[in-house]
């Protein structure tokens, strides 16, 4: 069903990198794109987002001395779980998953290019002070309810959704077109933030009818 003009679709980082046969590739993350494009048809307004990561991004581990990926360094704005390069600027790695079909999407925000900062949200880096403006975006084309969809649900949709939250959206995650790494008990956690900040759960079904 056709969504009011006031809502839009975040679409997070459905990419080479994050699907099978990615350098950081979650688990059956390919499976959900069928569902991510039928949802596209229902939305006026959709943004996607694109991890795009110089070589020497201080979250990879290749880029500590005797770091392994999944080992957690302090940095100025505090831990930072370390991964295996991914999505490095230019490659095919970076690149939009080929079956993601979203013609009508208008804008895509790259995150992760600051060498010095990892980011998760699509609306506000790691460091929790630079934005990437995204917020100023929906609210000059009036919308104020965010559907939110992607890889993965425990880090960069969870940050996302909570983001949306702390900006004042109605923030909704479509959980069956979304997937987890689920490291250690993140989706879980994940979850109760979000929760806890006000971000609502829900199927495609409620869309897709």
């Amino acid at each position: 069903m056709k969504q009011a003009n006031n809502c839009a679709l975040i679409v997070v980082d459905v990419q080479n990198g994050f699907t099978p046969g990615g350098n950081l590739a979650v688990a059956g993350a390919d499976q959900i794109i069928p569902c991510i494009n039928q949802l596209g048809t229902c939305f006026d307004t959709i943004v996607i987002t694109q991890d795009w990561h110089p070589h020497n991004h201080i979250s990879f581990a290749s880029n500590h001395l005797g770091k392994q990926p999944f080992d957690t360094i302090q940095l100025p704005y505090g831990p930072q779980v370390l991964w295996p390069s991914h999505c490095v600027q230019g490659t095919q790695d970076a690149e939009l998953h080929p079956a993601l079909d979203l013609p009508t999407a208008q804008l895509i925000i790259r995150k992760g290019f600051h060498r010095n900062i990892d980011s998760y949200s699509a609306f506000m880096e790691a460091d929790r002070h630079t934005s990437t403006g995204l917020a100023g975006y929906l609210k000059e084309r009036g919308i104020d309810t965010v559907y939110i969809v992607g890889i993965a649900t425990d880090f960069c949709v969870a940050w996302t959704a909570i983001d949306a939250s702390k900006a004042g959206l109605n923030s909704y995650v479509i959980i069956d077109a979304c997937k987890a790494i689920d490291m250690n008990g993140s989706l879980q956690h994940a979850w109760q933030e979000m929760l806890a900040s006000g971000v609502q759960r829900i199927s495609s079904r409620n869309i897709l009818v």
